[in-house]
């Protein structure tokens, strides 16, 4: 990455807010977005992650870290891998970068390729480059859920394993 490209991403996220995140993701928004993730994950065996973060940590942005690698690590640092199915799927929103990475734990990545995900994602990038936010993310939401009831149906009552609320970073 050239430097000077390099120095505009580093600020981009060092000043990027929580006020900016918490406008794009109210309250009422991230209710929203719990309760389609919640439902969802009644008429499926998958779990559902998302994780908004307002921009990288400088000095994750200053070295170049990717959408894809940071939403790698968090996948992990969450413990969404962990899943008894193997079916966890993490959403991740870099709102500094208006980048969304979708990251599914091997179960489910045998089943579902890679030009769907990104689907997904565009269904999300698009939507916030209107300012619809709340909309974007739950149709998105949505999509996975009904991608992971068609290769993972629900076999009945099951615990949930992962929290339903996103996470702010």
């Amino acid at each position: 990455m050239a430097e000077p490209s390099r120095l505009r991403r580093a600020l981009r996220h060092l000043f990027s807010t929580r006020n900016e995140a918490e406008r794009a993701f109210p309250p009422d928004a991230l209710g929203a977005i719990t309760e389609a993730i919640t439902a969802g994950e009644q008429t499926h065996r998958g779990e559902v992650r998302l994780i908004v973060e307002k921009g990288l940590p400088l000095s994750l942005a200053w070295a170049g870290v990717t959408n894809r690698q940071r939403a790698i690590a968090l996948f992990a640092d969450y413990g969404i891998w962990d899943t008894e199915d193997n079916c966890g799927v993490l959403i991740y929103v870099n709102l500094a970068d208006r980048k969304v990475d979708i990251i599914a734990d091997r179960g489910i990545d045998r089943k579902i390729p890679a030009a769907t995900w990104q689907g997904v994602c565009d269904t999300m990038t698009l939507g916030f480059g209107r300012g619809e936010f709340r909309a974007a993310t739950l149709a998105a939401v949505a999509q996975v859920n009904q991608l992971l009831r068609s290769h993972f149906p629900s076999g009945g009552a099951r615990p949930n394993e992962l929290p339903d609320r996103p996470v702010m970073l």
